[in-house]
């Protein structure tokens, strides 16, 4: 069961994005489209277990992978249909999936970064790749006299 949110324990939430490119090279890095069934297997399942063990702690919020393909679509004005331009797969930076998690601290979020760069590659070795992290913005802090 989750904790109770309080204003004292109140935690800050985390975006953990994993590239397909765009990122600094990985030390194992093979891309996964050069990888064996078995090694995108134990991947997924790294993944699917670091998930698991953060919802046990109550500081998983969701996480997806994303397709390689997407369309960027823009408003072009009242009663005309979005404007749309893609697929853009060729693109220099190209996000493979993400993951939201919810911690007490910056260093907790740095930690469970990490953790996740360990997860196996070709070889069945850690990828060590590069994640970026990015916090959420929250409301600014009310000032009472």
């Amino acid at each position: 069961m989750g904790r109770i949110r309080t204003e004292e324990n109140m935690m800050a939430k985390y975006l953990l994005l994993k590239h397909y490119r765009g990122a600094p090279a990985a030390v194992n890095d093979v891309p996964m489209a050069e990888w064996t069934p078995e090694e995108i297997s134990a991947h997924v399942q790294y993944m699917q277990d670091f998930a698991a063990k953060l919802e046990g702690t109550g500081e998983f919020v969701d996480g997806q992978a994303l397709a390689p393909e997407g369309t960027f679509v823009r408003y072009d004005g009242e009663g005309r249909p979005p404007v749309t331009d893609g697929p853009f797969a060729e693109t220099k930076d190209l996000i493979a999936g993400w993951m939201v998690i919810d911690v007490e601290t910056y260093e907790r979020a740095l930690e469970l970064a990490g953790d996740l760069s360990a997860a196996p590659g070709a070889g069945g070795k850690p990828i060590h790749e590069w994640l970026e992290l990015r916090p959420f913005l929250t409301e600014p802090p009310t000032i009472t006299d």
